[in-house]
């Protein structure tokens, strides 16, 4: 009587001959600023514009008003009496020095890589340009109205110089504390809660700063923009209030949402323009 051999089992079986298992592929570890591109962007943008200024012999602590014009800086009579209309976006690229650069910049690049995960690069690139031009408008129709009885004959400039990134990094403040109130969040709600109260704190803090260093500004000889500040998280607040947050929400729903916002600030900002402009030629 035969004996059966037993089956070979295949976990000890030898390996063919030239086979070799496959290597897993190696993943590059992404570079930082892969994980928030618009905002890493802005902060080279705006550095970029100061190295150019400074390379034009522009004073890094206290640049002259005619260097901050000529690089761009906005001004209520440059922009409604000369059609300088541009200045209300170049602005939000221009430093009054090295501190102003420096602390805009820490501010930028700590709420442009919260806010970037919720509305994209794109969200951040667009919240940054029309809530700083948004500021900038406000500050230049305050302007008018506050100044138009001090313009000399034959003269445009009339108004303070204003110029900085403080107005975009409002907006993008306002923007994050109605995103961060959203329930789709993949985070727990005290964590949540948590960072939309910094937020908070941060535009609350900074504006009372603001407002406090104006009332001195006779002994300091500081003067903060608080109208682009005001103008650029009422902005910021607007514009996120049809939105969803990019996490936890489908892409369509997300990008459609996103649309509507930025539509809607458009024309906001457009209307606001023709206003000011046809206000500018009104007689004192």
């Amino acid at each position: 009587m035969g004996s059966l051999s037993p089956a070979p089992n295949p976990e000890i079986l030898p390996p063919a001959q030239g086979y070799e298992q496959p290597q897993q592929p190696v993943r590059k570890p992404r570079p930082r600023w892969a994980s928030a591109p618009a905002t890493y962007a802005l902060v080279g943008i705006n550095c970029a514009v100061f190295l150019a200024m400074l390379l034009d012999k522009v004073s890094p602590i206290e640049p002259t008003i005619n260097q901050l014009l000529f690089w761009g800086a906005n001004n209520a009579g440059d922009v409604l009496l000369a059609g300088q209309w541009w200045r209300i976006v170049t602005a939000m690229f221009v430093h009054v020095g090295i501190i102003h650069l420096a602390t805009n910049m820490w501010c930028l690049w700590n709420l442009g890589l919260l806010a970037e995960p919720l509305m994209g690069s794109f969200g951040v690139f667009a919240v940054y340009l029309l809530t700083g031009a948004a500021g900038n408008l406000l500050s230049t129709c305050v302007s008018l109205f506050h100044y138009r009885d001090t313009i000399m004959p034959g003269s445009y400039e009339f108004g303070p110089v204003g110029a900085g990134a403080s107005g975009a990094v409002f907006g993008i403040a306002g923007a994050l504390i109605v995103l961060l109130k959203s329930k789709r969040l993949p985070v727990p709600p005290q964590e949540l809660s948590r960072l939309r109260k910094s937020v908070i704190y941060f535009a609350v803090i900074n504006l009372v700063i603001g407002g406090g260093l104006n009332f001195g500004s006779g002994l300091t000889g500081i003067h903060i923009d608080n109208m682009a500040h005001l103008g650029g998280v009422g902005c910021g607040l607007l514009f996120a209030m049809p939105m969803v947050p990019r996490i936890g929400s489908a892409r369509s729903q997300f990008e459609l949402r996103l649309r509507v916002a930025v539509g809607m600030i458009v024309g906001i900002l457009v209307l606001f323009g023709f206003y000011l402009s046809n206000a500018s030629r009104l007689p004192g």
